[in-house]
């Protein structure tokens, strides 16, 4: 398969980093519209871990590391959840010893090694003209490396936590907020019936959108974001006034993983950390759990309430994409072509401002996006603010990149 060349060229596709709805259908219009503009295409498993294990031989079985796609392929995957290349957290620039591909190991046999020579090969065997990156920022940082490097790349965001810099919109977020409304819709009445405050872990290391849009839509009575640290205390003190004023006596909170309390910092599983320098967060909605019961008898004339616990996790992150997550990929995968055709690359497909764009892919390193938090967030509430919806996104505060 060394340098395949066909009418047009070949492109690449991977997805990297956690997967979400919405991979599949972007990957599906990618292919069918490449292959109609004549183009051959090329889907790379596991994310970059695909890129470092190829073999450089005809005679190699690289089934595992990369596929040629087909409107057959994409269209049975395309309407699914996940991603059917698979995914990986591996990033070539960091890649330690141990996890070096086998073939490897002589030449790279560092504590920690740079393999993006190997991926530059390997993308050049394989005859790979235009690379297509799905990812956070993270899987597009390393992009940003290899575009300095000469690979020509068109990205498209991705992520749950909606915090790609340079985009309004990041696959996936929209189908996570509605699955954090349901369960929070669905978890309400056990709530309601044991009369308990209810805490909820969403998805957000950084950025607190996942959080706020449910509480925004009704889902929760307070939330806690990693932009700013949180009294312990005062959010007690409202979810009692919260459950007391509820008929049903019960109250809600939607808790970001990097949410911190006061003077605190993030909680985390364990140290172990990814090839990004992230460890694996989890363990701040047990915490606030166990300690709004403790404190609620300061708030509740000396009685204490219950808590119901819930991480929700893969919850929302498995499954079908809904509508917007099904249609975005849809529209980013055939911008991204529009670039290829122009003969444009080092662009990050995205949505500003309600419109479809691009903007060059260095944004991704070049800033960060979080909620903000004096534009947005109530600190005496807890809980999101506004004053007008005229002219806002259509996730009203997603436009801060």
């Amino acid at each position: 398969m060394a340098n395949v060349k066909h009418t047009k060229g070949v492109i690449a596709i991977l997805t990297g980093g956690g997967d979400v709805p919405g991979l599949n259908p972007a990957i599906r219009a990618i292919t069918i519209r490449a292959l109609r503009e004549a183009y051959k295409v090329i889907g790379i498993r596991r994310g970059w871990a695909g890129t470092i294990e190829i073999i450089r031989d005809p005679q190699a079985d690289n089934s595992q590391n990369f596929v040629e796609l087909t409107e057959e392929v994409v269209n049975k995957a395309g309407r699914t959840g996940g991603t059917f290349l698979h995914t990986s957290r591996v990033r070539p620039s960091t890649v330690p010893q141990a996890e070096v591909p086998l073939h490897l190991q002589e030449d790279y046999a560092q504590e920690s090694n740079d393999l993006t020579d190997e991926v530059i090969k390997n993308l050049d065997y394989l005859g790979v003209d235009m690379l297509i990156p799905i990812g956070g920022d993270d899987t597009l940082s390393y992009a940003v490396q290899l575009y300095k490097r000469g690979v020509k790349v068109v990205a498209i965001p991705k992520t749950m936590d909606n915090d790609v810099p340079g985009t309004d919109y990041c696959i996936g977020f929209s189908t996570c907020v509605t699955r954090s409304i349901q369960l929070a819709n669905s978890l309400r009445t056990t709530a309601g019936s044991h009369e308990r405050f209810l805490v909820m872990e969403v998805f957000g290391r950084y950025a607190g959108f996942t959080a706020m849009l449910p509480t925004m839509a009704g889902a929760a009575n307070r939330c806690v974001i990693p932009e700013y640290k949180f009294s312990i205390e005062h959010l007690a003190e409202l979810l009692v006034y919260d459950r007391r004023r509820n008929p049903s006596h019960y109250s809600v909170v939607l808790v970001s993983e990097g949410a911190m309390f006061e003077g605190g910092d993030m909680v985390f599983e364990d140290m172990t950390r990814d090839a990004y320098g992230h460890a694996k967060l989890g363990g701040i909605g047990d915490q606030v759990s166990v300690r709004l019961k403790e404190l609620s008898p300061r708030y509740n004339h000396g009685k204490t309430i219950n808590t119901i616990n819930q991480k929700l996790g893969y919850l929302v992150r498995g499954g079908d994409p809904d509508a917007i997550d099904s249609i975005v990929p849809m529209a980013y995968g055939n911008l991204a072509l529009d670039l290829i055709l122009q003969g444009l690359h080092g662009r990050l497909v995205v949505l500003k401002n309600g419109r479809y764009d691009n903007v060059p892919i260095e944004v991704v390193v070049g800033s960060k996006k979080q909620v903000n938090v004096e534009k947005y967030y109530n600190i005496e509430r807890l809980r999101p603010k506004y004053k007008s919806f005229e002219m806002l996104p259509l996730f009203i505060m997603t436009s801060d990149a």
